[in-house]
Order: C-alpha cells, then structure tokens, then sequence
C-alpha cells in the first residue's frame, strides 16, 4: 500500500511541477466567468479559499454555487473595497491562524527563516497587581540582532514603549478587546525597563531604543551535552521548525550520538511551529526504530480528499542519512506558547514512545496551512508548488494566502486538541524566576533531570506566589507575521 501512495505522489508532482493540462472532470477548480478588472484580487481570494479552505463546505460566503451568476458575483466582490475585508469575510468562526499577506516573498522569507526584527523575544503577561495592565518578559535574545548589542537579557522585564504603559482589555474567554500592542509594530521604539518590588511593578529608569532589521535566525538556539549524575542528557532548545536548518539539525544529532547521549530533553517552549516535514524530520531523530511507519495522516478538504496522505518517518534528508538516537523515551518542555508543528511532535511520538511533557497546556493548533498565490494555471491551482509556480502568476499583484487547509493526526487517530495538549507535569515560568537557558538548575529543565537521574533539586520545592507565574497573553512570535504558520511545504514536497 505503501508503493501505492508514493506512486500517487510521483504522479501528483510530476504534473505540478511541469504544468501537465488535467481533466476538468478531475480539477476541483472548475472555469469561472469573468470578472470586472478592478476586483481581480478579490476574484483571486474568493476562487482559492473555494477550492483549498479546510471549512469551505461550511462557509456561507464560499458556496459554490456564489459565482454561478456572473453579475451577481460581481456585485458580491464589490461590496469588499479591500483584499482583507473579503478574506475576513470568508473565514470560518473556527479559525484562529489564517493570513492574508500584500507581498508573497515576504511569506516565502519567512520559510527560511527571514524576519524584520530587533531580536526581543518576549511574552505579555498581567502584572502581580492584576488589572489591565500588562508586564512584557524578555524570554530570550536572538544572536546577532540589536538587542543583543545592548545588553538585553533573559528575564528582563518592561512595562511600558516609549514612554507609554502597555495595558490589554480581554472578555471573559480571554480575547483582547482592546490594547496598544500596535506600539510593537515600529521599526524602532524605546523599551521602558522596570522591576517588581512588593508585588508591584516599578520603573526602573532603564530605557533601551531598540531598531529593527531583516536577519536569519537559527532556530538551534542552543544544544549542549549534560552530565549530571553520570547521566548523559542531551539538550535541544528549537524555537521554529525551519526546513532550510534541517541538516544542521542532523548534525546536532551528530555530536548528541558521539557524547553517548542516553536521554533527551528538546525544549520547545517558545516554539510556534512550522515546517510539517522538518517535525517529521525531528521526530525521526528521536527515534530512527520506526522508519516508513506512521507519523502522522494529512487530511485535506473534500474537494482534495486525493491528496490526504500519512506522514511515515524518515530516514534521511535528501539522501543524506539520519543521525537517529533509537530512544524508547523523550522530554518535550512546551508551554502556553508552544503551538503547531511544536505540538505535532508531541501528538505524532506519543503512540510510539515515551513522551514527558513537563509545562504549561499547549495553544492548540491540529491545522496546517499552504500558500496560495494568483495563478489558476496549474495541476494545482492556485498552490505555491516552489518558484515555477510564480512563471504564470497574476503580474498586476503579489498577494498571497496562508489559509488553513487541513488536520493532522497521529497513528492513533487522534487530532483533537484544539484546546491545548496537557502536560504531564506542570510547571509554569516564573516572574523573577527564569533561569539560564540550558543550565541544569533552569526551573523547567531541572525539573526534567528530575525525572531523569531521580536526584531531586531542593530550589524545586521553593514556593513562589501565583500572582508571578507567567500567563501569556501575546508573545513576540504575533508581532513577528507568519512565525506561526504551520505549513505542509507543499512547494518542498517530491
């Protein structure tokens, strides 16, 4: 069965990537009457979400029977005067992830890594005194940006941009209602330092002006070998699933073999997802005993239902063999700000092996997502299938979407966690209390050797108050676009 789906796949691309004329009887995408020349983004929105959308079928403004009457179709896109007022107007209640982006290589940098930022990774939390305001926690620094010219550091706390306190309104179910986030969309701002004395928050006149710029960031922030109890604990903290860094990861997985590494801790608590293959990739890493098994099923809308297909784990990349550690048990640290692909591992591994989530409840995210670009012309209409795809694109605009098109689910069938994933043990970031990342005594990671070596860290029975555990309402990853797209890399797909 196994030769059967590859042989599908080899036909499926082989017409993507040369342009082969299909059936119409077979395209899902069917010829559509013309429209006015001035709602031709418009027409381009409506027709991709129609065929690709994952609640397609249950979206009144994408029946398919909305463009059977040219005028009245016209007349439909007219009442949008943009692109994002349509788009909005045609996402499903349940959607929480899909994008609309101006500029398609702005997506397309995304997937290598690329960003405009000055390298404050933060999370938003409420402040021990509670109300609206909000305390900014600087989580980590990115190498090689402004902020790590300027003495920025982990555990830095601020209250306030330019100047200005930041404070987020929610409802009852928690959604921001209203806030001054915008502040973190300059491409230059000053950053207003404080401190928390008493429970209370308090200035603590350090003001850092921080700039923007465009930079690669390698999502292998650190990797390491421990050996503490005559425990060989290899740590990985992955902030993205990255396609473009996936041999450098195999090689990480080099020395992790060569120091005898015996157990596992892959920290993935700022991670936001990504890449579905290089998920698979890691996964693959871990273990190494499953090869051509299982991973996780693809499940696309009905209209593509040829395309749902199992996720097997690998033993190479291009060729190019896995460095696999053949664990029977892996230590995934995941937090509220965990999400997508960070989530797909834990959810794909845990049928297989041993899976210790030690944590927060994760975001919640069992969707993945594909671009789609303004050309219909191709055995996939619409679908960005890699650069050859962009030879017959609409020249008139770059618009792309990013939308949701289908669910992931593990060996056993299970895809529901729209709520979160559960940690097995509970442990929440801490004002004041962050620790070094990858240093034993890190609260979360001495909490995995823990469980590990069975030696227990007396700073781990320290009692602190709820008021300081780290809540996230928003993190640096929203302000940052499409760090938390999880893309099936169909334009990578073979």
């Amino acid at each position: 069965m196994r030769h059967l789906f590859k042989l599908k796949w080899a036909l499926i691309f082989t017409l993507i990537f040369t342009y082969s004329c299909s059936d119409q009887d077979d395209n899902p995408v069917q010829p559509q009457p013309p429209v006015s020349s001035d709602l031709e983004i418009q027409d381009f929105i409506w027709k991709s979400m129609n065929s690709w959308y994952l609640w397609q079928p249950e979206v009144e403004n994408l029946s398919d029977s909305k463009d059977d009457n040219n005028e009245q179709y016209n007349a439909f896109l007219s009442n949008y005067g943009t692109p994002e007022g349509i788009f909005s107007d045609v996402l499903s209640a349940k959607d929480r992830f899909s994008y609309i982006e101006s500029d398609y290589d702005n997506l397309f940098n995304s997937f290598s890594g690329v960003a405009t930022t000055n390298g404050v990774e933060f999370v938003v939390t409420r402040p021990p005194e509670g109300g609206n305001k909000v305390l900014g926690v600087v989580t980590y620094v990115i190498n090689g940006s402004d902020a790590s010219n300027k003495n920025v550091k982990r555990g830095d706390l601020f209250n306030a941009i330019d100047g200005t306190e930041l404070y987020a309104i929610t409802d009852s179910n928690g959604s921001i209602i209203e806030s001054n986030f915008s502040l973190f969309n300059q491409e230059s701002y000053t950053m207003n330092f404080a401190t928390i004395e008493n429970d209370l928050v308090v200035s603590n006149n350090v003001n850092i002006e921080l700039n923007k710029s465009e930079l690669t960031e390698n999502p292998i922030h650190i990797h390491k070998t421990l050996d503490v109890n005559n425990a060989k604990i290899g740590y990985l903290m992955y902030n993205r699933f990255v396609g473009d860094f996936d041999e450098e990861l195999n090689n990480v997985f080099s020395e992790f073999k060569a120091d005898g590494v015996t157990d596992l801790v892959v920290d993935l608590r700022y991670n936001p997802g990504g890449s579905v293959a290089s998920s698979t990739r890691l996964a693959s890493l871990i273990t190494g005993q499953f090869t051509g098994e299982l991973f996780s099923k693809a499940t696309w809308n009905p209209k593509w239902s040829d395309f749902d297909e199992d996720n097997n784990f690998v033993d190479n990349i291009d060729g190019t063999a896995l460095n696999s550690l053949n664990l029977s048990r892996v230590y995934i640290i995941a937090t509220d700000a965990s999400a997508s692909a960070s989530e797909l591992l834990i959810n794909g591994l845990d049928p297989w092996i041993g899976v210790t989530h030690i944590g927060d409840k994760t975001v919640g995210k069992n969707e993945f997502s594909i671009t789609l670009i303004d050309n219909p012309n191709t055995s996939s209409p619409y679908a960005y299938t890699g650069s050859a795809s962009l030879a017959g694109v609409n020249p008139n605009h770059k618009y792309a979407l990013q939308p949701l098109v289908g669910t992931n689910e593990n060996s056993a069938g299970f895809s529901e966690f729209t709520d979160g994933l559960d940690p097995d043990i509970e442990k929440l970031e801490v004002l004041g209390d962050l620790g070094v990342l990858g240093d034993p005594n890190e609260p979360l990671l001495a909490v995995v050797i823990e469980q590990i070596t069975g030696v227990s860290n007396k700073s781990l029975n320290l009692r602190t108050s709820d008021k300081l555990n780290i809540n996230t309402i928003k993190s640096s990853n929203d302000f940052m676009p499409y760090r938390n797209i999880s893309n099936y890399d169909f334009y990578r797909m073979k």
